[in-house]
C-alpha cells in the first residue's frame, strides 16, 4: 500500500491540489512553516519517494495527496538530473534551472496529470505556476542536500538506483527532451 500525505486538512487550495506551509527562503503564495522539527510536504515526499516510486497506482484520499504525487514526479526528474552530475555546485546549477524552467500546469495540454487535477480557476493560474515553482525551488535545494555525499562531492548510488523508476508510469518532462 502506498503512502499517502499526513496534511488532510489544509485550509487553503489552489485548483484542487493542497496549498500547504513549507519551510523555504523562496517567496511564493505558500505559507510560511517556521518551526524547523514539524516536517513539511517536502520532508514528506523525499522520506515516501522510495517506497511510492514502484507503485503503479495510487490512490487519492486528499488534496494533500495531489502535491505529495506531484513532488514525487518532480524528485524522479531531479534524480535524472543528478545522474549526470560531478560535484555539488554542478548539481545544484542543474537543479536551479530545473526548477525555473518552463513547466506545464494542470489543465494544459502537456501537463501528465490532467485526469487527477483540475484546472486552476481563471484568477488562480499565476498563483498555481508560483506555488508549483516554489515547491519545485525548495525541492531542488533539498534534493541536492539529500542525493550528495559530502565525503565524495557525487550523487549518492543509493539514490541513483531509482533512476530508472517511473511513478504510475507517468514524468512530468517528455523523456526526448532531458
Amino acid at each position: 500500500m502506498a503512502y499517502h500525505s499526513s496534511f488532510a486538512n489544509s485550509k487553503f487550495r489552489v485548483g484542487n491540489m493542497a496549498l500547504l506551509p513549507i519551510r523555504t527562503r523562496y517567496s511564493g503564495p505558500a505559507p510560511t512553516e517556521t518551526s524547523t522539527e514539524t516536517e513539511d510536504i517536502i520532508d514528506e515526499a523525499i522520506k515516501f519517494f522510495r517506497a511510492n516510486i514502484f507503485f503503479r497506482n495510487y490512490d487519492i484520499k486528499h488534496d494533500g495527496d495531489r502535491t505529495l504525487i506531484y513532488l514525487t514526479l518532480y524528485i524522479t526528474e531531479c534524480l535524472r538530473r543528478l545522474q549526470k552530475c560531478q560535484s555539488r555546485t554542478q548539481a545544484q546549477k542543474e537543479l536551479s534551472s530545473l526548477a525555473i524552467s518552463t513547466f506545464p500546469i494542470p489543465g494544459e495540454p502537456d501537463f501528465p496529470l490532467n485526469g487527477m487535477f483540475t484546472q486552476p480557476a481563471s484568477g488562480e493560474t499565476d498563483k498555481m505556476k508560483q506555488y508549483l515553482e516554489q515547491l519545485r525551488k525548495e525541492c531542488s535545494d533539498r534534493m541536492v542536500d539529500r542525493v550528495i555525499d559530502p565525503e565524495t562531492d557525487k550523487p549518492s548510488k543509493w539514490w541513483l538506483c531509482f533512476v530508472r523508476r517511473r511513478f504510475m508510469d507517468k514524468s512530468l518532462l517528455n523523456i526526448g527532451t532531458l
